[in-house]
């Protein structure tokens, strides 16, 4: 413990509130923090909230020079140019490319953060491990069951690391409610969950059709997806307004409560998947995302439930996004901002709050639009990707545990568009004795941009 870890100043690391418990996450994941020399050549693909936010995060934790960065909105990306020559260490601008494939053609990056929207996650996925580089990739991690299992066969044929942003796994004080409650055993057995987001979330408003400003290429924009006509800068919510390019708060949000469920529980594919839902409050807006949707993940004597709706008020003020896992011997209750154990009978109950790094990392107080709960988490998350690469190691958000949880919700919104539960068969990949559901596992492709599926891998 000597040493630098990933090339972070060791005396600014440790003086911060949270250093003890972010030291002893890591024990969490069987990490061996040591000094890395390389300097890896880091691209971006989406200079937009997310995409800068994980860069900066990166650049706070390792040794990097970000050589190249593409975004389709040239203000966007020419701000993002600036940005980055005042934060990283060498003070260079990065290249700035309008198209990932003009990008990733030069063949000299190690690593490529992927912070586009949804329906772009696995083509470029695919293509950064193709151009031969590791990939950090934002959830969901694709817009179809088929294009995770494509991006599952490519991770394998190329043989790189893939680190999906479901940071929940990689938050201190989940990570603590997972060792010290949950593989505690405090809850015993835990047979039923719940999950939800009560976030007014979803996007408003019905703005008429427009012309495509001369910055944004919009056609690029879209992509494989349907083209909608030009209503808006699609950034920061309005994208996600459409299933166009998402799938919906469904796979904004519960991929995120589903998959940190899925970890602190041990769960694999569930064994069959319901959904109800759709717009029953807000019909004025353009927006064609459900804004009250259920959904049950079964498995074997243990059913995780979902609920979100983006109106009313939450069923718990506490917990307006979270989980709940209940035991025969307790009760954990889990956000990105704390955690609450209940016991069942006898037994103290145990409380954490969310860990802040203001001081280890004054910069996070200047940042525009920073999460400032999810910086810790997003660092470690960082730091288990490195440690991936340098080590061989299988990080905690690997993309087949990315595949499964990211599928699932799309099963989900499958369920609620036909109307019946569904059983998905990842050996065979079809939704068993559904010829109709297992026809939308893929999704039609906008010419000329071509579906990638795993058996070309």
């Amino acid at each position: 413990m000597e040493s630098k870890i990933f090339n972070i100043n060791r005396r600014n690391f440790l003086k911060g509130a949270s250093a003890a418990m972010v030291l002893s996450s890591f024990g969490a994941y069987g990490l061996e923090l040591r000094h890395s020399s390389k300097t890896y050549r880091v691209g971006v693909i989406g200079t937009g909230w997310y995409g800068m936010s994980d860069l900066f995060r990166l650049i706070q934790v390792a040794n990097i020079e970000v050589i190249s960065i593409c975004d389709v909105d040239q203000h966007q990306l020419s701000e993002a140019a600036l940005l980055i020559s005042q934060r990283q260490k060498s003070g260079k601008t990065p290249r700035t490319y309008r198209d990932y494939r003009n990008m990733l053609a030069e063949k000299d990056l190690d690593i490529v953060l992927i912070g586009s929207p949804d329906h772009w996650h696995a083509l470029q996925g695919i293509e950064a491990m193709k151009a031969g580089a590791h990939v950090y990739l934002q959830k969901p991690i694709s817009v179809d069951v088929m294009e995770g299992e494509a991006l599952v066969a490519a991770a394998k044929k190329y043989n790189k690391v893939i680190q999906v942003g479901t940071q929940r796994k990689s938050t201190p004080h989940i990570i603590d409610a997972k060792k010290n409650i949950v593989d505690a055993g405090l809850l015993g057995k835990v047979s039923h969950v719940e999950m939800c987001c009560y976030y007014h979330m979803r996007a408003k408003g019905n703005p008429p059709v427009q012309p495509i400003p001369n910055f944004l290429d919009f056609d690029l924009y879209t992509g494989p997806a349907p083209l909608r006509p030009y209503t808006k800068i699609p950034h920061r919510g309005w994208w996600r307004a459409y299933m166009e390019y998402c799938n919906g708060i469904m796979g904004d949000m519960c991929v995120h409560m589903f998959d940190t469920v899925r970890w602190m529980l041990a769960l694999d594919w569930p064994n069959r998947i319901s959904s109800t839902g759709g717009i029953y409050v807000d019909k004025a807006s353009t927006a064609n995302t459900a804004d009250t949707q259920s959904a049950v993940f079964e498995y074997d004597e243990l059913n995780c439930v979902w609920q979100h709706r983006s109106w009313g008020t939450p069923a718990d003020p506490e917990y307006p996004w979270s989980f709940k896992l209940y035991g025969d011997k307790g009760t954990l209750s889990c956000s990105t901002m704390k955690y609450d154990f209940i016991p069942q009978g006898k037994g103290e109950a145990i409380h954490k709050d969310v860990i802040y790094e203001r001081e280890a990392y004054p910069e996070d107080l200047t940042e525009k639009s920073i999460e400032l709960n999810a910086a810790p988490a997003t660092r470690l998350h960082m730091l288990d990707f490195l440690s991936g690469i340098e080590r061989g190691t299988t990080p905690v958000a690997n993309i087949r545990e990315g595949h499964i949880s990211t599928a699932s919700c799309i099963l989900a919104n499958m369920s609620m568009e036909v109307g019946r539960p569904l059983i998905y068969d990842p050996v065979q990949r079809i939704v068993v004795n559904d010829p109709q559901a297992t026809g939308l596992l893929q999704r039609n492709y906008r010419d000329p941009w071509m579906h990638p599926h795993p058996d070309q891998f």
